[in-house]
């Protein structure tokens, strides 16, 4: 460091200039209005636009020095596989309704915002009663994180044989560790058509309900908080308590019981 920097930072002023603390005060004004969803490009526009000439990128140095974070998600995109597709039949073919538990489970990977950035989480859900069965959270959407809700479910389960697993086309589910792992377990494996999320509707469903009802809007603060909230909603409201539509008004957990009632033996409830 220069000698002069150092004479000139030693006697520089402690305090706001008033224009200073004026364009702070204007910057968190326009942050505020906006319901904390202004970002530095959208605060820099606004003030501009009102007579305070002003930069994005001093916009953001202002926020920062003031805390300020729009609330915002930023737009999610899953990256392009450049493997070779592998082509498996639709077998499911939007039989969703099946006769018993452990016959058929679907999987599929959804996005949350935890903390500054995404996390993925992986489910697998029974078609009887529309039960979790397995589930996994990580910060990469592969095969491995897909492996763990399957393995979770598996062993949940009590290791069940002859289960069709269905999914979308999606890289984690046609890797070949996935399938292995689905060879190892005796599952048949089905998959949706490109393109068409009506295959694996279930699914979707599923995870409508938990972004609507359960997740915030703007997501989490960290990604242990958004595992612990998720664990919580699966094991605890959508399992034992939320009544379902396909279950005649039943939870989950309550149409596995009556299950086992109706045809006398023990259900599979983890």
């Amino acid at each position: 460091m220069h000698r002069s920097s150092y004479k000139y930072w030693r006697i520089r002023p402690r305090t706001l200039r008033p224009e200073q603390a004026h364009l702070r005060h204007l910057v968190v004004m326009a942050h505020a209005v906006s319901g904390g969803s202004a970002g530095a490009r959208t605060i820099a526009q606004m003030l501009t636009n009102d007579g305070e000439p002003l930069s994005r990128y001093r916009a953001g140095r202002l926020m920062k020095v003031l805390n300020l974070v729009s609330c915002q998600q930023p737009k999610h995109a899953y990256k392009k596989s450049t493997k070779e597709h592998v082509a498996i039949p639709n077998t499911l073919n939007r039989e969703f309704t099946v006769a018993a538990p452990d016959q058929v489970w679907c999987g599929d990977v959804t996005y949350i915002w935890a903390g500054s950035r995404w996390a993925y989480l992986a489910m697998v859900l029974d078609l009887y009663a529309r039960k979790p069965v397995g589930w996994a959270m990580s910060l990469s959407p592969d095969s491995q994180l897909t492996k763990k809700a399957l393995m979770m479910a598996y062993e949940s389960r009590g290791r069940p044989s002859k289960v069709m697993f269905h999914s979308d086309q999606g890289t984690q589910y046609t890797s070949l560790g996935f399938r292995q792992l689905l060879w190892r377990y005796g599952m048949k494996q089905s998959m949706s058509r490109r393109g068409n999320c009506w295959d694996n509707s279930p699914m979707e469903r599923f995870f409508r309900s938990l972004k609507t009802e359960w997740i915030p809007e703007t997501g989490y603060g960290s990604f242990d908080r958004a595992k612990r909230s998720i664990t919580d909603y699966v094991i605890g409201y959508y399992s034992q308590l939320r009544p379902h539509t396909f279950n005649e008004g039943l939870s989950p957990n309550a149409a596995e019981r009556q299950f086992a009632i109706d045809h006398k033996r023990v259900a599979k409830i983890t």
